[in-house]
């Protein structure tokens, strides 16, 4: 019986024996049958997690949070790619919910009816994360990203930038990408100020990316004195254009990009940018699906985090 509530990840034994039961199993090569367990309980001890893409350099860290925050819970998570398409996503979320897994955690607000249908009627906790402009299925966890639009032109403003263009990768598919442009012009528009210039791109993005849409905008709007950036990545790629050409950063140019990349630490100058809060995401998510709410709430809640506004070398300080 004691060997069974081990298996089974009961919490009514001690630590000390389930160490010592566990560490036989191992020694046996004992590995539980947890289809048979699933026939009898109806669910499985897996999370699904759903994200955009997992080259992404931005998921890395939310995946971290998740796996940190599972790791004592007997829960397994599995990871699913939809490359932004919300069919490609609608398939993922249908093979997922068939094994019955214990929860779901999604990137994002925005989906398809019937993936909306399906994770409603999926009957376990379903948390969608990274954004909290919207209304969620059950739980959300967060960052206001028309905040943080609306934050880095207020910034740039006050730096005294005027001539301000904008440069975006998976545009459309990226709706977090799209609320932060939204939240950035409502600012601009508040100030009187309308932006001068946009670059899209609907692929990926890179640093050679970044350094090719920064060299079409600025060829074509030559007295753009801020260009404000989807990503840190392309963000850095044009950063590393505006040097090479041998513009003054943040003196006659500034930039700005989204998401706090530490990989870009070591650039001659720290890129503006704005920190997601992305490990805290993925952390309090899969709380929430393993029930380690203190509150003792079981779905319905709302966790939004602040974006934190980092100024680096590439904005003027304000006088």
């Amino acid at each position: 019986m004691t060997v069974s509530r081990v298996l089974r990840n009961r919490a009514d034994v001690s630590p000390a024996t389930r160490d010592k039961v566990l560490a036989a199993a191992k020694a046996l090569g004992y590995v539980p049958n947890k289809i048979a367990g699933a026939l009898a309980s109806q669910r499985v001890n897996l999370v699904g997690v759903v994200i955009p893409s997992l080259a992404n350099m931005v998921f890395p860290e939310v995946l971290g949070g998740i796996s940190d925050a599972l790791e004592d819970s007997g829960l397994q998570p599995v990871f699913g790619a939809t490359d932004y398409k919300p069919d490609r996503e609608e398939n993922v979320i249908y093979e997922m919910l068939s094994w019955r897994p214990s929860g779901m955690i999604l990137a994002g607000l925005e989906h398809s009816d019937a993936s909306r249908a399906m994770l409603s009627a999926a009957g376990v906790p379903i948390v969608e994360i990274m954004d909290i402009d919207g209304t969620p299925i059950d739980s959300m966890v967060g960052i206001s990203h028309k905040r943080a639009g609306r934050e880095m032109a207020e910034a740039i403003l006050a730096a005294g930038y005027r001539r301000i263009g904008f440069l975006g990768s998976k545009m459309p598919d990226d709706h977090r990408a799209r609320k932060r442009l939204e939240g950035f012009t409502e600012a601009l528009t508040a100030a009187g100020i309308s932006l001068a210039a946009t670059e899209h791109y609907a692929g990926g993005s890179s640093l050679a990316k970044g350094r090719e849409m920064t060299a079409a905008i600025l060829a074509a709007n030559p007295d753009l004195d801020f260009l404000y950036y989807s990503n840190d990545m392309i963000g850095a790629g044009g950063l590393l254009y505006c040097l090479d050409q041998g513009l003054d950063v943040p003196g006659q140019i500034g930039l700005a990009g989204f998401n706090g990349l530490e990989l870009l630490d070591g650039l001659r100058l720290r890129l503006a940018t704005t920190d997601a809060c992305r490990r805290e995401i993925g952390r309090h998510a899969a709380e929430i699906v393993a029930g380690k709410n203190t509150d003792g709430m079981i779905g319905g809640k709302i966790i939004e985090l602040s974006p934190r506004m980092q100024p680096g070398d590439t904005i003027r300080p304000v006088r």
